[in-house]
């Protein structure tokens, strides 16, 4: 069973991913953290989000790789595990830069699409059901207000430590929704045949539930 669950920043995707995979027994794919990993490395590199070319000529020296121990995800980076290095605000928006890329998706997509080959899987991200398992059983498009998306990110931006504003969160998100769902290259939205939820009034037990039923109503589970 393939489970694609798309949607722009700050939807709680991948909170509910986690969460599904968990209660399904099924493996969670984080694509988006894919993505993150490359722009780190853009950025640990020097390299200008905005430089396409320079972009590019990074990518040979990129060797990534993704497994799954006890159920996690982890990605290594050059041999290196990226850990939380790659949820910073700062890396969400090199990430929706070199998304925009095709050279970069071309070369992060034939990653995706084997573990989705191999495994029960549930993958969130911005073309999952449009691109990279067109094919999947089950299809979802989650999306919330920019505001409820701003202020859910902003409490967890706090909660890290980070020194953040409201309104500079919300900005991030209206530029990041901005980009991904007007670029040429796989912009995010939603698949013909895929669902829709707003989950701006719903918490995560909730999305969940909402997203189990959806579902239910598509295979047996």
């Amino acid at each position: 069973m393939r489970i694609a669950l798309d949607g722009p920043s700050g939807a709680g995707k991948s909170t509910v991913a986690k969460a599904l995979a968990k209660k399904l027994g099924i493996i969670y794919v984080d694509t988006g953290a894919l993505y993150r990993t490359v722009g780190l490395f853009v950025r640990n590199n020097g390299v200008d989000k905005e430089d396409t070319k320079a972009v590019i000529d990074l990518l040979p020296k990129i060797k990534l790789n993704m497994e799954f121990i006890n159920g996690e995800q982890i990605i290594t980076l050059n041999g290196e595990r990226v850990g939380d290095n790659i949820r910073t605000g700062e890396i969400a928006m090199y990430a929706s830069r070199v998304s925009a890329i095709p050279e970069v998706r071309a070369f992060l997509l034939e990653t995706q699409r084997k573990i989705a080959r191999e495994n029960d899987v549930v993958m969130d991200g911005r073309d999952i059901g449009t691109v990279i398992i067109p094919d999947a059983e089950v299809k979802i498009f989650m999306f919330a207000s920019p505001e409820a998306r701003a202020m859910r990110r902003y409490k967890e931006l706090v909660q890290k430590g980070e020194e953040c504003t409201y309104e500079g969160v919300l900005q991030d998100i209206i530029t990041r929704d901005r980009n991904d769902s007007t670029r040429e290259t796989a912009p995010a939205v939603a698949a013909k045949d895929a669902v829709l939820l707003d989950n701006s009034n719903l918490d995560v037990d909730g999305s969940v539930e909402r997203v189990i039923e959806i579902i239910k109503s598509k295979v047996e589970i």
